[in-house]
């Protein structure tokens, strides 16, 4: 692999068979709704991403430097500690929609989400779908 290409590239693994490695009963069902929002909003099937991103449609992007390569729209991953959802800020209402969405953590494109019976669903579908679009204005998207 180049130092170009992203370590994270869509695969053809099953994503029914990633649900099953889910043994925590709470944390499936939680994943099991994200997974029926992010459908919902993108109206995408879920594909896998690397070994543990299902990750919902696709952007290219391409960077001044001359790299380019395709990424999801959206995912989510089940981590050990959180339920991360991919999620790209730079729209409007971004900040007002985190502060609606109760206890939560952000890095630069995470967000995570220890317990999805303490999120507010609105703002997160809000945020979802309101990333979704950004992205697709901003990118070339499938």
């Amino acid at each position: 692999m180049s130092r170009n290409q992203n370590k994270t590239v869509e695969k053809d693994a099953s994503v029914d068979a990633y649900f099953k490695t889910i043994k925590d009963a709470k944390r499936a069902e939680q994943c099991r709704a994200v997974d029926s929002l992010m459908r919902s909003v993108t109206r995408r099937a879920p594909k896998m991403w690397g070994s543990s991103i299902v990750g919902y449609g696709k952007y290219h992007y391409q960077y001044a430097s001359g790299r380019e390569g395709d990424f999801m729209l959206t995912g989510w991953s089940s981590r050990a500690r959180n339920l991360t959802l991919y999620i790209m800020g730079g729209f409007d209402g971004f900040d007002a929609l985190l502060e609606k969405l109760g206890p939560h953590r952000t890095g630069k494109s995470c967000l995570y989400v220890t317990d999805l019976d303490k999120i507010d669903l609105k703002a997160l579908r809000s945020l979802v779908r309101k990333s979704v679009a950004y992205m697709r204005k901003t990118y070339k998207t499938e």
